[in-house]
This record gives C-alpha cells, structure tokens and sequence, in this order.
C-alpha cells in the first residue's frame, strides 16, 4: 500500500497548500526508483518494506537490458535513524536473467542507485555517516557515539569502512617521512606525509632504505624532504632523489638535543652527587667503616671487590670476569668504578627506602633523648611511614651504637634534569627551579649544556644572544661560549688569522680540564652524525 507523510514546519500543523512529502522523499531523499510498500512501527524501531520501481535493469558485465525476472527474495539493509529510532530497510530483490549468450553470470541481481551495494547490510547513506565517524573517532569511541545515535554499528564494523586512499601519482614537494612502530620493539614502518597540507601520503611496511627507494622512483616529485636522522633514509633519498634537500624538523631536533642533554647529565652523575653529599657536613661525622661490626653481607662485598680489581689488574675482560663469577656485567663495572667505602656503606645501610625519609627525624629525635624505639616508631607512622616495627628498632639500635649511617643523598635523575633543562622557565615550579639551579651549581657542563638548550630552544631571538638581564655579568663567559666555538673552528678551516674581537681567554684549552665529556660537542656530533 502507498503511505503518504506531511511534514511539519517549524512545528506548526500544515496549512492548505503546503508541500507533502511522499515516504521516499522521507527515507530515500533525492533517490529515484524505489518504491516504498509500507511502514511498520515496531517496540525495537522502524520497518520500511521497499521494492524497486523500475521494471528492467542492465546486466552490470556487458550492460544489455533486461526485463526477465528470474527470482525473488528479501534482502535487510540498516538505514539512517529517524527521530531518534532505528530504521530496518527490507528490500524485495529481484534477479535478472541476461540476454547475452557469451554472459558467464547469466543472472545478476538488481542495484538500486543511492539504496544499495553489492554484498553490503548497510544503505548506501548509513555507509557515509559510518565511514564519517569511523575516519573522525575511531572504533570504541565511535561505537560509543553510534550507540547514543541509534545507528547500529560496532567497533569492528566501523573500522571495516576504513579504506586506504589512492596515493597520487607524484609526490608532494615538502615530503614527511618518519617511521612509527606496528608493535614496539617487534615491527617498524614509514609513514609519508605531506608537510604543507598535513594529510598522510602512504604507508609503507617496513622501514629498510630499498622500500623507500622504490617509493620515490614510482612518484616523483619530491624537492624538499624532512626526515629523521635515520641513515636508511639518508641513503634511499641520496638515491631515488638526489636533487631534492633533506632537512630536519623542529621536533626531531628537539628530541636529538634532549637526548644530547640526558646524556649528558647521565655522565656528570657523579658530581652531583658529591655536590649533595658535600651539603650533608651539618650532619654528625659517621664513624670509620673499618670500625663498624662486621657481617656476612659486608665480607662478601670485601671479598668480591677485592678479587673483581683483582681480575681487572690482571687484564681479564668485564665479560670473562662476570662470566667466571656468575654476576652480572653492570654489577662487575659497579665494583670496578666505586670505592670500597661506599660500596660497604651501601652493604651496611642495606637500601631501606622507606626509611630513609624519615630517618633525618629519628636522628633529631634521638637526640633530644627520645630513645625509645616504641615511641618513635608510633610517630613516624602518624607521619606516613608504612614498615614494620623491626626496621625502627634496627635503626635506633644502630644509633645507639654509634654505627648509623645517613640516609642516602636524593639525587634527581638526569631524566628530570633534561627535563627541567627543556621546559620553558615560566612553566617551571619554583621547587623544581630551585633543584635545577642547585644542579648547575655542582656542575659547570650541566651550566653550560642549560644555557646551551635554553639558546637554541628560547622563540625570542633577543634571548638567544643575551643571558637573562640579572646574570648577563655573571654567565657572559657561559652564553658565548658556543658563538666562540663556532667562530674558532671556522678559522681553523679556513686557516686564517684569529679576529681581533675574539678574546684569547676564550679558545685556549684549560690547564685542568673536567673529567667528563663535554656535552656540547656529544650534541654537537650528534646532529652532524647521518
């Protein structure tokens, strides 16, 4: 039967005169040749039986009408929900015979255009909005908005309307190219981006130079190319490319200084602990390790460093010597590179971390004569502390013997120092300002690599040049450095007379040197390393 539906405006009841809308202009807008049966309002939704309208259809291999049916049988579709409800689309399917002789389907089943594709359980408009929400959200978050919309689609289903798009046949002129991981650590890939209008190129499955290569000889194009520091990139744009300029983005430098940072600090460890323990003289003095009892812990740690030197003197490798006696290699470079006194120390204090707070108080307590063990276990848990009873009693023990050793100095790991390093000032905390600066106080190569990332990262060029107004006659030393090293290794190229602006003071190598690797040629190596 034909259903006729009036719409209501602006929701006001239609007046004489005013348009009706037929049921296909309802479910179906703007598609021609199908034909509405009837509508069903169900508790669970919509049903709409709907037929097709036209009496033949073209055969979709050679494309020679036909009006010979050969069957029928009903065909769900899910279509776009109205008024807040699902809609069911049922569908009389007709099958066509084919006129053609050489035909090797010799049926074919009936499209409706904008209603229906082969091999689909969706309409051809509910397939745009899941495409739509699929590409914008995602799988779980776009099941979540299908779900508060009526449309019924899960993650998996939204996922299946992702299609990968057609690369064109040239490349973009400013061409990303970076990799990015399928499953860390197992399987890497490329990805290709277009760096002016930020959409994605391609996909590449692997992240080996000859991929890349074959990609760029079959679209060319390419003038400019921002890549990592990868060397199998190097090598396929050098090759497939050779005209184009490599050039490194404002991230992938930023990352290389961060790592150039963090390694550095990694390697001036050292000092800042000295630098922390050094702070410690307030505390009172520990007595002799060669004084304190002696335990089954604190013989073995003798016996193994004395034969790991031992071994070392010898002239066997980290490896046979962890090898031969069953250690491991970090723990026979500890041995090697630590003083027996504060490995012993180390053996003695036994590490316990969640003492270690709050042993500064017990100290002061003891002191001021609370010597009961009882006592001051009750107050340190009022305070936090979350360990047994015998920890305390141990600890006071060896307060009363004279044999207590401090808690170990807390020392920011070079992770939080790079960190801090490479954070806008403004965004620091002033505790956080106040390690940091504590930190350029142990170390003048942590200063120098802080004012050396602050320069390169500051947006203001003024900045770059300047130290900060009240410390420019403090730190003018610091803040020409790089401008000098710069200008120094350019006159050795070049073999030319040193300039008259250049002070002495600043190119001469210092008579005692730091230990360490200075953190400013690793930085600098790093960036000119393919």
């Amino acid at each position: 039967m034909n259903v006729e539906v009036k719409l209501l405006l602006n929701g006001n009841p239609p007046v004489m005169g005013a348009a009706c809308l037929s049921p296909e202009g309802v479910f179906f807008p703007g598609t021609t040749g199908v034909r509405v049966e009837s509508v069903e309002v169900l508790a669970e939704g919509t049903s709409v039986l709907v037929s097709s309208a036209c009496s033949w259809r073209s055969c979709p291999d050679y494309g020679i009408p036909s009006r010979r049916v050969h069957s029928r049988y009903g065909r769900q579709l899910d279509d776009r929900p109205i008024a807040g409800r699902p809609v069911l689309v049922r569908l009389i399917a007709r099958r066509f015979f084919c006129d053609s002789p050489t035909c090797l389907r010799r049926t074919f089943v009936e499209q409706i255009d904008g209603v229906t594709e082969p091999y689909q359980r969706a309409s051809s408009g509910l397939r745009v909005w899941l495409r739509a929400v699929a590409a914008e959200l995602g799988g779980r978050p776009g099941a979540r908005l299908c779900r508060k919309l009526a449309v019924p689609a899960g993650r998996m289903r939204l996922l299946r309307h992702l299609h990968a798009q057609s690369v064109p046949d040239r490349a973009p002129q400013v061409l990303g190219v970076d990799e990015f991981a399928f499953r860390r650590g197992r399987r890497y890939g490329t990805i290709l981006v277009d760096v002016e209008r930020h959409q994605v190129v391609d996909v590449l499955p692997d992240r080996t130079s000859e991929t890349l290569t074959a990609w760029l000889r079959e679209h060319p194009g390419a003038q400019v190319v921002c890549r990592d520091r990868a060397s199998a990139y190097t090598r396929a744009i050098k090759e497939a490319a050779p005209n184009a300029t490599e050039v490194a983005d404002r991230w992938h430098l930023l990352r290389n200084l961060s790592l150039a940072v963090e390694q550095g600090c990694h390697q001036h460890r050292a000092c800042l602990r000295k630098y922390a323990e050094h702070k410690q003289h307030s505390q009172a003095v520990q007595p002799t390790l060669d004084l304190l009892p002696t335990t089954l812990i604190v013989d073995r740690v003798r016996r193994r460093h004395e034969e790991i030197n031992h071994m070392v003197e010898t002239g066997y490798p980290i490896s046979e010597i962890a090898r031969r006696l069953g250690i491991d290699r970090k723990t026979v470079r500890r041995y090697r590179d630590t003083d027996l006194d504060v490995l012993l120390a180390s053996a003695r204090d036994r590490r316990n971390v969640p003492l270690d707070q709050f042993k500064p108080y017990l100290q002061a307590e003891f002191a001021a004569g609370h010597t009961n063990a009882a006592d001051l276990y009750q107050q340190i848990c009022e305070q936090g502390f979350q360990g047994g009873y015998s920890t305390v009693s141990r600890f006071v023990r060896t307060l009363r013997d004279g044999t207590a050793v401090p808690a170990p100095t807390s020392v920011p790991s070079p992770r939080t120092i790079s960190r801090w390093i490479m954070r806008p000032r403004d965004t620091l905390s002033p505790r956080h300002a106040a390690e940091l600066e504590q930190a350029r106080l142990a170390c003048a190569d942590i200063t120098e690599a802080c004012n050396f990332a602050r320069a390169f990262t500051d947006p203001d060029p003024l900045l770059r040049q300047l130290p900060p107004p009240g410390l420019r006659r403090r730190h003018r030393r610091t803040h020409a450095v790089p401008q000098f090293r710069r200008r120094r290794r350019a006159c050795l190229q070049s073999q030319a007379p040193q300039e008259k602006h250049v002070r002495p003071s600043f190119l001469r190598t210092p008579e005692n040197p730091h230990p360490h690797t200075v953190l400013t040629s690793t930085f600098t190596r790093s960036l000119t390393e393919p």
